[in-house]
C-alpha cells in the first residue's frame, strides 16, 4: 500500500506485517502486533526470518533531515516508536523511543550483519522528538525533549555512497515482548539539508 503525506516530498510504502497505518490532521499512527520486532542478536544467529515489524518507508533524494515527535503507548518491555533507515536486509538502523525495559529511553540499533544496541538518555513521559539525517554515505541520529534543542546521538554509515543514496527512510513500530502497542508521529518535518553542526544543539 502506498501512502502520501503532505509533509514529505516522497511517497511511502508499507513493509512487513500490517501496521494499520493511518494519517489524519497531521498525525501518522501505526500499530505493532504481539512480539513484532526487527533485531538480529549479536550473541547468536539471526532470528526467525518471519520475525519482522511494521514499516512505512520511502526513498528521499540527496541530503535530508526527517523529523517527528514520537509518542508511544507503552505497555510491554521494549515497546517502541522508531525512525528507521533501510539499506539492505542486513544493513539497517533504528532510532527509537523505547521502554527499555521499564523506563522510556532514546536508544539506537545499527545492523551490519548483526545488530548492536545502545541506550542514550531517558525521557519523562511517552513522547520525544527524533531526527534522522543523511549526507553522502553518512547518517546521523538526534533526539530532543522539546523539538528545539537537539542532542547528538549517533553518526554512522551502512555502506558506500551509492548504497546509502538509495536508502529507504521512514517509520517502524515494535512490541518485542508485549501484546502490541500504538505509536503516533506528529510535527512531521522534512528538510533537504544536512545539519549545520551535529553537536551544537541546532
Amino acid at each position: 500500500m502506498d501512502v502520501e503525506l503532505p509533509e514529505l516530498p516522497f511517497p511511502l510504502r508499507t513493509y512487513g506485517p500490517d501496521g494499520h497505518w493511518s494519517y489524519e490532521d497531521g498525525v501518522l499512527a501505526g500499530w505493532a502486533g504481539p512480539r513484532q520486532d526487527r533485531f538480529v542478536p549479536p550473541t547468536g544467529e539471526a532470528l526467525d526470518p518471519a520475525s519482522d515489524a511494521p514499516r512505512l518507508l520511502g526513498a528521499p533524494e540527496g541530503d535530508f533531515q526527517l523529523i517527528a515527535r514520537v509518542t508511544v503507548g507503552f505497555a510491554g518491555a521494549f515497546d517502541a516508536g522508531v525512525l528507521y533507515v533501510h539499506v539492505g536486509e542486513r544493513a539497517w538502523a533504528k532510532l527509537c523511543l523505547e521502554y527499555s525495559p521499564d523506563v522510556p529511553t532514546v536508544c539506537t540499533v545499527v545492523t551490519r550483519g548483526h545488530s548492536d544496541d545502545a541506550n542514550s538518555f531517558t525521557v519523562e513521559g511517552s513522547s520525544v522528538w527524533l531526527r534522522v539525517s543523511r549526507t553522502g554515505r553518512a547518517f546521523a541520529f538526534h533526539a530532543s525533549r522539546d523539538g528545539e534543542r537537539w542532542t547528538f546521538v549517533r553518526l554512522f554509515t551502512l555502506g558506500d555512497e551509492k548504497e546509502t543514496g538509495a536508502a529507504l527512510i521512514g517509520f517502524l513500530t515494535q512490541s518485542p515482548m508485549g501484546e502490541g502497542c500504538v505509536v503516533t508521529y506528529d510535527h512531521l518535518r522534512f528538510r533537504p539539508s544536512w545539519p549545520h553542526d551535529l553537536r551544537d544543539g541546532s
